[in-house]
């Protein structure tokens, strides 16, 4: 590729002064060189502002703690390129990272293009991310040169389901944002801006298995740090009625009947981990009464379903014990 636009890459901290730098780093030393590198403090109260006075070649602002939405959109208010890609403090780039992205999004001209990862496990080796994404199932096996493109009514189904692309996994067109990362949000600020994008104009992707980013987990992950019942509580529930809220009038009855089970289906596991685990009733029926509140046949089928898959997994657990 002979032309290469300029990409800014943001990369919004708070407190990781101990990764920081591997990240910095990993976005210096990509083959691709035309790069922007803007580091965004979120408040952070560590060595984060002595540390990045190492890198000369790298733009860096301060902000008082507003979330790493807030931390991205002040990255993107300087950013002076055509081509965003968001690295989080914690991963790491491999060195050709943006060289095939940005090769892939501007010879197809694309809205956007993600990779596959390494990802760490809490115990254990790294796995293949991608490869075990049941949504990307039906796309997996039509690769061409590395790559599998999705047309828009693909990447519209497929976003509807899941969001397979976390922010260090995506390279995408600037003019193809429409407001930036959701502030609002708690946990999935980068699936409602890439919703908000699929929803508004149709969208065209790709996506490659091959692995180009690594990454790290500890318990302070905006996700991967986070216990189960805290994802349920603030992605699948929160996060996922605000995109309801927000974007409701974009979406077509059977796309909105899609977030609306699994909204249900959140509130009915939760209250379930409330009662048996925590055994605080009466936020376990409070959660209850706003999904009967949604939709009552639906949720009277759910609760006797989220009982079994419960039961099903202690009685695995069991088992597996019992062979040790």
């Amino acid at each position: 590729m002979n032309f290469q636009p300029l990409v800014s890459v943001i990369i919004p901290t708070f407190n990781r002064a101990s990764k920081l730098p591997d990240a910095i780093e990993s976005a210096i030393d990509q083959t691709y060189k035309n790069t922007q590198i803007i580091v965004v403090d979120d408040g952070s109260s560590d060595e984060t502002s002595e540390l990045i006075k190492k890198y000369p070649q790298v733009a860096y602002y301060y902000q008082k703690n507003g979330g790493q939405a807030s931390a991205r959109n002040k990255g993107l208010s300087y950013a002076e390129g055509s081509i965003i890609a968001s690295l989080d403090s914690d991963d790491i780039w491999h060195e050709d990272f943006l060289a095939k992205c940005v090769q892939k999004l501007e010879s197809d001209q694309l809205d956007f293009v993600f990779a596959n990862w390494h990802q760490d496990a809490k115990l254990g080796s790294s796995w293949d991310f991608l490869v075990n994404d049941p949504f990307l199932t039906p796309y997996i096996g039509k690769e061409k040169d590395n790559w599998i493109n999705l047309e828009d009514h693909e990447v519209r189904s497929l976003y509807i389901e899941s969001c397979p692309s976390p922010s260090s996994a995506v390279v995408m067109r600037k003019s193809s944002i429409v407001s930036g990362w959701d502030e609002k949000m708690n946990i999935g600020d980068d699936w409602a801006m890439y919703l908000e994008m699929i929803l508004s104009k149709p969208c065209r992707a790709a996506f490659t298995l091959e692995k180009l980013w690594h990454k790290r987990v500890d318990d302070i992950n905006v996700y991967d740090g986070r216990k189960w019942s805290e994802v349920l509580e603030f992605l699948h529930i929160a996060d996922l009625k605000r995109n309801m809220d927000k974007l409701g009038n974009l979406l077509m009855p059977e796309e909105l009947k899609i977030l609306e089970e699994r909204y249900m289906s959140s509130l009915v596991e939760l209250s379930k981990h409330n009662l048996l685990r925590e055994f605080k009733v009466m936020h376990s029926l409070r959660l209850l009464g706003t999904s009967f509140a949604t939709n009552i046949p639906f949720t009277l089928k759910t609760i006797p379903n989220i009982l079994f898959l419960g039961l099903n997994r202690k009685l695995g657990l069991t088992k597996k014990k019992a062979r040790v």
